[in-house]
């Protein structure tokens, strides 16, 4: 009697515990919302027949004890499935909130520094002091700081200046001793050669956060999955945290087209010289000429208008990209594959690649990402390499092998990612992927042009440049028309081919 009443509470505990992971599992599945209606069913419906089956068989058929034992095993098995699949889903449904969180504002930091050298610890000490500030560029920032130290009844003698170089010059001279400046504007003056060493020799005794509104609006479909759109993957150098403005490092425009299955990826060259171009609320130079790296330092609106105007396209979504993160993404990929073409072996400091297949972990596939100064094309051949650690990535995600570190990935996808897309946008393109299981064809194009030294407005003084190669430029903006229409970018070879392309204005 004893022996009945423990396998019973046994069968009962069993089956409560795989009635709750199912229901986890369930709950989470229907959240996440990505199975297309008919497989959701289905799915539900074969769980909910296997549980009945389980409990009935475990609670009122089976007598023996070999029997019984062999149920309770099955049970826990599935149990166990059933929650670890709760929890994976759980794990995905936590991503997508994190990616598409945009709160509508932007983090901005703002640094009071010194050099290393200096006696000065923290903000007391610049009581009386030379501060040396920009006249108008980040002018709400220097603002803000100047005003939090006043608040502390600190006076402070300002000193204006109109560039970034000019503030350099003057900082490094002995002209004033302390400088003020938007974090989003330290990667700007470590471009200039002879300030490269900038975050080594200076140290920050005092800052000041604020937010602004973020001007960067959607331009969303109507329904995703039958129209084409494209996307703005925009990669940040920000050292901390995606909220935060900085040098946009990697610009590609996707255009996606699901009636045709066709994803085209237009990459520009972060030193690619253009006319800059930005609504009044963001602050940058509307007009200037400079690099279209330099356009993320003032958000990702002004890196989009830029590109609008410079392809004649409309850019539905943008994707920023926390490019020092994504050094997580590939270590809990287990690393990607690259290959590199015969002559195009490089060893630096950071990463080695030889002739061929090479798999590369994070650190190293951000350092191939980056990489410049080793090759003869400069930033043509980085802008390759990016195209190629992008595609690695999406290759390792799209294998068997993304289940190993499934938790670690979603967490470094939230992490590293922000779009303005919304949840119930990437969630209708995954299941339009599981419903109809399309074959995707994948183009890729890169506009090119010529290196040369000119002045770039947000340093303030001329540096490297790439001046735009016009025809390129129109080749890509007919090739992204082209999808956009329902071709294939592959038809436009030459301007000749495309005459007859309508283009967006």
């Amino acid at each position: 009697m004893k022996n009945d009443l423990v396998k019973k509470i046994l069968s009962i505990v069993c089956s409560v515990i795989l009635v709750i992971c199912s229901l986890f599992l369930i709950f989470e599945l229907v959240q996440l919302n990505v199975l297309p209606s008919k497989f959701l069913f289905m799915g539900v419906a074969v769980l909910f027949l296997i549980d009945t089956i389980l409990i009935l068989l475990l609670n009122f058929y089976s007598k023996k004890i070999v029997s019984k034992v062999i149920l309770i095993l099955i049970t826990l098995v599935l149990s166990f499935g059933s929650g670890f699949g709760g929890y994976y889903l759980l794990k995905t449904n936590s991503m997508f909130s994190n990616i598409t969180d945009v709160t509508g504002k932007s983090k901005n930091t703002v640094s009071v520094i010194v050099k290393e050298s200096s006696d000065m610890k923290d903000l007391r000490d610049i009581d009386g002091k030379k501060v040396g500030t920009l006249r108008l560029m980040g002018l709400v920032g220097t603002e803000t700081c100047l005003e939090d130290i006043k608040s502390k009844d600190i006076s402070i003698e300002q000193m204006n200046y109109d560039s970034i170089s000019s503030l350099m010059n003057a900082f490094y001279s002995g002209e004033t001793e302390v400088i003020i400046l938007n974090e989003s504007y330290r990667s700007n003056v470590t471009d200039i050669e002879e300030y490269k060493n900038f975050n080594e020799n200076t140290r920050v005794i005092y800052q000041t956060t604020f937010e602004v509104e973020d001007t960067n609006k959607v331009n969303a479909v109507s329904d995703i999955t039958q129209h084409a759109f494209n996307v703005l993957i925009t990669g940040s150098d920000s050292r901390v945290g995606l909220e935060e403005n900085a040098r946009s490092d990697v610009n590609m425009v996707v255009t996606i087209n699901p009636t045709t299955n066709t994803i085209l990826l237009t990459s520009i060259p972060r030193d690619y010289y253009v006319t800059t171009v930005c609504d009044a609320a963001d602050g940058c130079a509307n007009g200037s000429l400079d690099k279209i790296t330099h356009t993320g330092v003032t958000g990702v609106n002004t890196t989009k208008k830029t590109i609008e105007s410079l392809f004649g396209i409309e850019i539905n979504y943008t994707v920023k990209v926390g490019f020092e993160t994504v050094t997580q993404i590939v270590d809990a990929l287990g690393g990607v594959d690259v290959y590199v073409e015969p002559g195009y072996a490089v060893t630096t400091n950071n990463f080695s690649v030889t002739e061929g297949v090479n798999h590369l972990n994070g650190k190293q596939a951000l350092a191939y990402a980056r990489e410049r100064y080793s090759y003869m094309e400069g930033d043509r051949q980085r802008t390759k390499n990016q195209q190629q650690v992008v595609m690695g990535i999406i290759d390792k995600m799209t294998s068997g092998s993304v289940l190993v570190n499934y938790a670690d990935l979603m967490d470094a996808l939230g992490d590293t990612f922000q779009t303005n897309m919304s949840a119930s946008e990437i969630q209708a393109l995954i299941q339009y992927q599981m419903d109809k299981m399309p074959s995707w064809k994948v183009e890729q194009y890169m506009v090119d042009g010529t290196g040369d030294t000119l002045m770039c407005a947000a340093l303030g003084q001329a540096a490297y440049v790439m001046v735009p190669d016009q025809t390129t430029v129109e080749l890509a903006k007919r090739k992204i028309t082209a999808v956009m229409d329902g071709e294939s970018s592959d038809s436009i070879t030459s301007l000749d081919d495309a005459s007859s392309t309508q283009t967006t204005e």
